[in-house]
């Protein structure tokens, strides 16, 4: 008789405290391994690899931030701007030394042979408009061989 009131008022009590208080673990419940159909060192295991998986993920993020945090402070040397030091802090944070990915290092050789070509004397000429290079070259290869010449007839030398 005790039983039944218990179960009668002890669930209603339940229901109105919300669970509050010590609970047992009732036979429905499982722990979190047994919820999954594992035993407890399959379960150690399984979290063992997660938490290896994760810190794996977490590197390859940190390498690719740096590599772009590399290549921002490129731009900026290149442009003259302020350096950053959230950027150097990601360099710093990956060990120092970061490789750029082969194609951004092309893709920056590339800029940079642009950038040597454009502030060459040559390269100054040809973005005046209506002015013939090839001509131009021709008149000072032609100019250069005269005075060759010219030094190869001269008496004094």
């Amino acid at each position: 008789m005790a039983f039944m009131v218990k179960s009668m008022v002890g669930g209603q009590l339940k229901n109105l405290t919300g669970g509050l208080g010590g609970e047992e673990k009732s036979e429905g419940e499982k722990s979190p391994a047994e919820a999954q159909g594992m035993t407890r060192e399959e379960y150690e295991e399984y979290q063992r690899q997660l938490v290896e998986e994760k810190m794996e993920r977490d590197a390859q993020f940190a390498q690719r931030k740096a590599e772009r945090a590399t290549v921002r402070s490129h731009c900026r040397d290149k442009y003259r701007l302020p350096k950053n030091e959230t950027d150097d802090n990601q360099i710093q944070l990956v060990g120092g030394d970061v490789e750029l990915p082969k194609e951004l290092a092309k893709m920056i050789e590339q800029d940079d042979e642009e950038e040597e070509e454009k502030n060459s004397v040559i390269g100054q000429l040809s973005n005046i408009q209506n002015l013939d290079l090839d001509s131009l070259k021709d008149k000072a290869s032609a100019t250069l061989e005269d005075l060759k010449q010219s030094a190869e007839k001269c008496s004094v030398m």
